[in-house]
C-alpha cells in the first residue's frame, strides 16, 4: 500500500479511520478499511506519492477522505467494495470448507465422543443412557436440530433433507441470478446509447450509471460461483444416494433373516455405511452455508431500487433495445479474424485449439477495447471472433472491428484500463488485475476463486507421405512360429547325435571331385634348460705287483696304489 511508511503507522491510520466511522455510527471492518485505505492512496486524483513518506497533513486528509467515502450510503461502487470483502472474507473452495469444518466439528464433540467410547455400561438405564448420548452425537454433528427435541430425533434423515433443500436453494440462486443479469442487460444498453451519443452522456452523469453496472456485474461473478458449488453438491448428492442404495441391499442380502452375523460380514458395510453419512452431512453444512452467502448478498443491491426506480429505467429505456449477453454473441458469431492480417501475433479458435473453452481470459472475458474507448462500459466478448494471444494472455472482443483496434496497439489500451482502475477500485476484482496492483492491493483474507494459468493446446490437421516399405524387406526362412514344428526339428536333432555316419566310395563317385586340406607344417621346437653341473673324484686304480715270473711259494705279490690325488682332477 504505502512502500515507505512504517506498518505501525498504517495501524494508527486505519485505527483512527475505524474511530472516526464509529464515531458516526457506522461499524467498519478492519479489512474494509485497510482496502479502503489502498484505494484512495492508488486514485491519482488524490494526489498521494507513495514513494515518499506522508506528513502530518497528508494523513489527515487520507483519513478525512476514507471516512466519506466509508460514509457514503449513495454511491454504488462503496457498495461492490464492501460486497467485494465480505465475499472474499466468507467465501472458501469446497475443499477448503469441509477441512475446517471437519476440523471444528470434532473441537466440539470431542467430549462427547470420548464420553461414549468409555462408556462401559451393563445396566439397561446405563445402556438407554449410552443411546442418548450416541443420537445427541449425531444430531450435535450433522447440525440437523437440537437433540431434545423428539421430533427432530424421529425424523431426521439427512439425504430427504438435501434432496429438498438443494433445489430449492438452486431455484433462489436462480431467480437471484436472473434479476441481476436482467439489471446488468438494462445498464448496458443505456450506458451504450450514451456512448454513441455524447448529450445522452452528460445528462446520465448524475446517475452513476456505470458504477451501478460494476456492482451487478459483480454480484452476478459471486452468484454464478456460489451457484457452480450447489450444482456440484447435487451431482455429489445423487452419487451418494446410489451407494447408499447399493450398500443398503448388500446389507439386507447379508443379514437376512440370521439371528447372528459374523462381523468380518456386516462391520465393512457398516463402515461404508458411516463414511456415506459423514458425506451427507457435509454436503448438508455446504449447501447452507451458500444458501446464506446468496442471502447475505442481496444487502449489497439495495441501492438500485434507490437511485434507479422502474420509472427512471423506463425513462433511460426510451427507444433502445435491450440485448441480453447471449444475443450479443450471436449477432457476430460469423464474423473471424483473418489470421493472415496479423504477422506477429497469434489468434486462438475452437477448432485450432483442444483447451478452447478452459483459457484464462483477461477481464472475464469483457471486451477490453470497448472498455477503453467508451469509459468503462463492460460488454461480453465473444471468443467465436477470436482469442488474442498477447505476452501470455488471452483477450476476446465484441465485434472485429474491436478486435483489429486492439490488436493495433494493445499496450496502449490496457494502460487505459488500468488507469481506470486506480479511478475505481472495486474494478481491481471485478476485471481480476490483481498481478498489475499486486503491491498495493493486498488486503489480508483476500482470497480468488482458483482459476488456474492454462496454456492453449493448438491443433492443425497436418499430413505426411511415406513409402509403403521403406526398407527392402528381410525374410528369414529358418523362423518357424508354430511350437510343435519346432518341437519335431529338436527332436530330429537330439536323434541325429545318437547316430553313427558312415561313408563308401562307388564307381560314380570315384575322382569325381578333388579334396584338399591346408594344414600348418611343424614347427621345429626347442626349450633351453640350465646347466648340469656335479663333482667326481678320482677312480680307485689298485694294482698288485711281483706276481708275473714267479712260481715259487716264496713269491709275493706287492700292491701299488695309481689312485690320482683330489688335487690333480
Amino acid at each position: 500500500m504505502l512502500p515507505t511508511q512504517a506498518e505501525s503507522v498504517i495501524k494508527s491510520i486505519i485505527r483512527e479511520i475505524g474511530q472516526e466511522c464509529a464515531a458516526h455510527g457506522e461499524i467498519v471492518p478492519e479489512t474494509l478499511v485497510a482496502f479502503m485505505v489502498k484505494a484512495v492512496v492508488l486514485d491519482p486524483s488524490n494526489g498521494f506519492n507513495t514513494d515518499r513518506t506522508l506528513t502530518k497533513s497528508d494523513v489527515q486528509k487520507l483519513v478525512k477522505l476514507c471516512v466519506n467515502r466509508l460514509l457514503d450510503s449513495k454511491n454504488p461502487s462503496l457498495d461492490t467494495i464492501k460486497m467485494q470483502v465480505y465475499f472474499d472474507m466468507n467465501y472458501t473452495s469446497r475443499e477448503e470448507f469441509l477441512e475446517e469444518h471437519h476440523r471444528v466439528i470434532e473441537s466440539r464433540l470431542s467430549s462427547v465422543s470420548r464420553e461414549i467410547t468409555d462408556s462401559r455400561a451393563c445396566a439397561r438405564e446405563e445402556l438407554e443412557s449410552l443411546y442418548r448420548k450416541i443420537v445427541s452425537y449425531v444430531l450435535l454433528r450433522s447440525g440437523l436440530g437440537s437433540p431434545t427435541d423428539i421430533k427432530i430425533v424421529r425424523e431426521a434423515t439427512v439425504p430427504a433433507i438435501l434432496q429438498e433443500a438443494i433445489p430449492a436453494t438452486t431455484q433462489h440462486v436462480d431467480s437471484q441470478l436472473e434479476a441481476v443479469q436482467d439489471q446488468a442487460y438494462r445498464y448496458t444498453a443505456v450506458l451504450e446509447k450514451a456512448a454513441k451519443s455524447p448529450l445522452v452522456g452528460q445528462e446520465l452523469q448524475p446517475y452513476m450509471l456505470r458504477e451501478a453496472l460494476y456492482n451487478v456485474r459483480q454480484c452476478e461473478i459471486f452468484l454464478q460461483v456460489i451457484l457452480s458449488d450447489i450444482i456440484t453438491c447435487a451431482q455429489e448428492v445423487e452419487m451418494m444416494i446410489k451407494q447408499l442404495e447399493a450398500q443398503l441391499e448388500q446389507l439386507k442380502l447379508t443379514v437376512k433373516s440370521k439371528t447372528a452375523v459374523p462381523t468380518s460380514q456386516v462391520f465393512p458395510v457398516f463402515i461404508a455405511l458411516s463414511n456415506l453419512w459423514t458425506s451427507f452431512q457435509d454436503e448438508t453444512v455446504l449447501i447452507s452455508v451458500l444458501s446464506n452467502l446468496t442471502t447475505h448478498l442481496e444487502p449489497f443491491l439495495g441501492a438500485h431500487d434507490l437511485f434507479f426506480p422502474e420509472k427512471v429505467m423506463q425513462a433511460l429505456l426510451d427507444g433502445v433495445t435491450v440485448k441480453t449477453d447471449v444475443c450479443r454473441i450471436k449477432e457476430h458469431i460469423e464474423d473471424r479474424v483473418n489470421v493472415a492480417d496479423f504477422k506477429k501475433l497469434e489468434w486462438l479458435f475452437p477448432e485450432t485449439t483442444a483447451n478452447f473453452d478452459k483459457l484464462l481470459i483477461q477481464y472475464r472475458g469483457f471486451c477490453a477495447y470497448t472498455f477503453a474507448t467508451t469509459d468503462g462500459l463492460l460488454l461480453p466478448g465473444n471468443p467465436s471472433i477470436g482469442i488474442l494471444k498477447y505476452k501470455d494472455k488471452y483477450y476476446t472482443f465484441n465485434t472485429r472491428d474491436a478486435a483489429y483496434s486492439f490488436a493495433e496497439n494493445p499496450e496502449n489500451y490496457i494502460d487505459i484500463i488500468r488507469e481506470k482502475a486506480k479511478k475505481n477500485a472495486e474494478l481491481i476484482q471485478l476485471l481480476e488485475l490483481h498481478q498489475q496492483f499486486e503491491t498495493l492491493i493486498q488486503y489480508s483474507q483476500m482470497k480468488e476463486v482458483d482459476r488456474r494459468y492454462i496454456k492453449p493446446i493448438t491443433k492443425c490437421e497436418t499430413g505426411t507421405q511415406t513409402d509403403t516399405h521403406l526398407l527392402p524387406p528381410t525374410i528369414v526362412r529358418s523362423y518357424e512360429w508354430n511350437e510343435w514344428e519346432l518341437r519335431r526339428k529338436a527332436i530330429k536333432l537330439a536323434n541325429l547325435r545318437r547316430k553313427v555316419t558312415h561313408s563308401m566310395q562307388t564307381d560314380h563317385s570315384h575322382m569325381r571331385r578333388e579334396n584338399c586340406s591346408q594344414v600348418y607344417p611343424l614347427k621345429t621346437v626347442g626349450t633351453q634348460s640350465l646347466r648340469a653341473g656335479s663333482s667326481r673324484v678320482p677312480r680307485p686304480q689298485v694294482y698288485v705287483a711281483g706276481l708275473r715270473g714267479g712260481q715259487t711259494k716264496a713269491t709275493r705279490g706287492v700292491k701299488v696304489n695309481l689312485t690320482r690325488a683330489v688335487d690333480e682332477t
